[in-house]
């Protein structure tokens, strides 16, 4: 009896979506995860029923990085089973976007970052409407920090792998 050779499948896609708090990136995802039929991973999700406190900065700091360390390895292993991957985790830097995408090409997927593209003044409108009926899986976010925050923001460049999402 011969066997016949499957069909190779399509290489699964990893999305990094890219942009800052209040940009829109949750709302987004979360169509994209339906249309994609992907995983998505937001690390605020998985932060907020672990703080006793919400408004604990320092807590909600000091778990986004091991939260988002376990969401790295969640999303590996359902690469592996060929499933499509979203993170939702902002990738405000350049080395962080680059590292990532790097990463997932090097072990065969496809990537794709997708760049939440809004002004500071329209981020600054829509947080405000945020913080008056704070989401579930959502924190506040002062004006403060918004202007802090993009001032750390690496916009990507003309010349990175980005699609732009406005």
């Amino acid at each position: 009896m011969k066997l016949h050779p499957q069909e190779e499948s399509p290489k699964p896609t990893l999305y990094l979506i890219c942009g800052l708090p209040g940009a829109g990136k949750t709302t987004f995802a979360k169509k994209l995860e339906q249309s994609k039929q992907a995983l998505r991973l937001s690390p605020d999700e998985w932060i907020a029923p672990l703080l006793a406190n919400t408004a604990d900065k320092a807590e909600l700091d000091r778990l986004r990085t091991p939260v988002e360390a376990l969401q790295w390895e969640v999303a590996l292993r359902v690469l592996r089973l060929g499933v499509n991957v979203i993170l939702e985790w902002g990738f405000w830097a350049r080395e962080e976007r680059d590292g990532y995408r790097q990463k997932a090409e090097a072990l065969g997927f496809h990537v794709e970052t997708l760049y939440l593209k809004v002004s500071l003044e329209e981020l600054s409108t829509r947080l405000s409407k945020r913080n008056a009926n704070i989401p579930p899986g959502t924190f506040t976010v002062t004006q403060e920090q918004i202007n802090l925050w993009s001032s750390w923001f690496e916009e990507p460049m003309v010349n990175e792998p980005v699609t732009y999402i406005e």
